[in-house]
């Protein structure tokens, strides 16, 4: 068939471009991909009937006639122009159409395919119609004419064009599944990696199965493996024992009530906290729950923070009592040595810093343990003129809990503020060694630390003694085992303090 291009009759040209008729047209095939083997049969069928060398399956576009299959000839596309078929569409109003010899017939005989190859003579075409609207055809052709056709072979043929019409509706709807389930299958996907990005855990409880099944970090959560879908009742086993109960009570109240579930338990094998959340989904016809879907995320670090803040709150209130006494006691101490309200406000808002800054160190650190160093540096640099210089330490990698520390600061505090005033840190010449050794006594960790005074004016015992040196000994009565040993000697105070650890 020639690619001989006419212009198309404005009749022709208003049939094929009629809106209707597209819009028919795009609902069964919104784009041509070319010859699809399902038609070939239809095409074979038809050939055979007419004994005919081509047959055709043809959708009509605005300008161009497409083969959906072809007997008896390589082409896919022929101009709407040039072929028989626009006009069985427009001239026979949808009505099938017999050509017995084209070359006899002034519609068709100056066509191209009749004065050219392959010199058709005989026609017959048989609408395909959509919605009411002529979309293309079932055509057989022959370069013989044909002058009688037997009255029952047009019913066949428009039986061929009706299987044409049933198999492009089928074809389209399942296009539109197809391409339905690809973006249901891309959600799904979407989610489950939005799921899983998260460690959001879901998972559907059928309840007429029985079974329950989820996704990947389902089973990751639960410590389930191999991660495939289990019974309700080993569902329920994987929460742990001391959740159990409580866990399927409230499913069974959400099951009950149609109202969400929502649940707190820890997992049995990891221990993992996991905050679970669900509704029914589906019904059967006598209203029981058929489907239970869910998901469940891991809360562990949030109910390990709450703890620790519980734990912490508890201890701050320990330690909050603890030291208040001790406030008490030290005002006591403090107003019996002095009537002095300037003293007493200088002696007591000293040790009072001691207490500020061990609890803010141990603050810090979550009331758990400090390093020696720290309480060192806190207690004594700001009573020396050049830390650096004036204060020498030889020590092993020391912690120590809350009570140590305090104790401990208060006793430092007592000896950097008498150092200050009278000892080795009173002048730039004097300084403060300090060696802190653990050493192991019975298994038990015992901290061994000295305290010496050198370089600084001669001490005279008699004029050092009051509640500073009563408080030094006494600061670390809370700690059983614990001593303060404290000597004026000429050249420098000395301390020796032993504390378990």
């Amino acid at each position: 068939m020639k690619d001989n291009v006419q212009p198309l009759p404005s009749d022709f040209e208003a049939v094929l471009g009629a809106p209707d008729r597209l819009a028919a047209l795009e609902a069964v095939m919104p784009v041509f991909l070319g010859p699809d083997p399902d038609f070939d049969d239809i095409a074979g069928l038809a050939a055979g009937l007419f004994s005919a060398p081509i047959a055709l399956v043809t959708i009509l576009g605005r300008t161009d006639q497409w083969f959906l299959a072809r007997e008896g000839t390589r082409e896919i596309r022929a101009p709407s122009a040039d072929s028989f078929c626009v006009r069985l569409i427009t001239e026979n109003v949808g009505e099938p159409l017999i050509v017995a010899d084209a070359t006899k017939d002034s519609r068709f005989a100056g066509l191209p395919s009749v004065t050219g190859e392959p010199h058709l003579r005989f026609y017959a075409g048989v609408p395909i119609v959509v919605s009411g609207q002529p979309i293309g055809t079932v055509c057989v052709f022959d370069v013989k004419p044909h002058p009688r056709v037997s009255a029952d072979l047009l019913p066949r043929l428009k039986q061929l064009a009706s299987l044409a019409t049933s198999l492009l509706g089928l074809k389209e709807e399942a296009r539109r599944r197809a391409l339905a389930a690809e973006v249901l299958s891309r959600d799904e996907k979407r989610h489950a990696l939005a799921l899983d990005a998260a460690n959001v855990a879901s998972w559907l409880w059928d309840i007429s199965t029985g079974i329950v099944s989820g996704n990947e970090t389902f089973y990751r959560m639960l410590g389930v493996k191999p991660a495939q879908p289990m019974s309700a009742r080993k569902f329920f086993t994987a929460v742990h024992p001391a959740d159990r109960k409580v866990t399927i009570g409230r499913l069974r109240n959400a099951l009950a009530s149609g109202k969400e579930y929502d649940g707190l338990f820890r997992a049995a094998k990891s221990g993992r906290w996991l905050l679970g959340r669900g509704r029914v989904h589906e019904w059967d016809a006598d209203g029981k729950p058929t489907v239970f879907l869910g998901i469940n995320v891991d809360v562990t670090d949030g109910q390990l923070a709450s703890e620790r803040t519980r734990l912490l709150l508890r201890e701050l209130n320990h330690r909050v009592k603890n030291t208040l006494a001790m406030l008490q006691s030290l005002a006591r101490q403090t107003l019996r040595q002095t009537s002095d309200p300037v003293e007493f406000m200088d002696a007591f808002a000293g040790r009072l810093q001691s207490l500020s800054e061990a609890h803010g160190l141990l603050s810090d650190h979550e009331w758990g343990v400090i390093h020696l160093k720290m309480l060192l540096q806190k207690q004594i640099m700001p009573y020396a003129m050049d830390y650096e210089s004036q204060v020498e330490i030889h020590k092993d990698e020391v912690e120590l809990g809350p009570d140590q520390a305090v104790g401990l600061g208060l006793v430092l505090h007592e000896l950097a503020t008498n150092a200050r005033k009278y000892g080795g840190l009173s002048l730039r010449s004097g300084k403060v060694v300090i060696t802190a050794r653990v050493l192991n006594e019975d298994g038990q960790r015992v901290l061994n630390m000295t305290w010496h005074e050198v370089g600084g004016p001669p001490v005279k015992p008699e004029g050092r003694r009051g509640f500073g040196s009563v408080l030094i000994e006494r600061s670390l009565d809370k700690i059983l085992g614990s001593s303060v040993h404290v000597e004026y000697l000429p050249k420098g105070v000395t301390a020796v303090i032993r504390m378990p650890l």
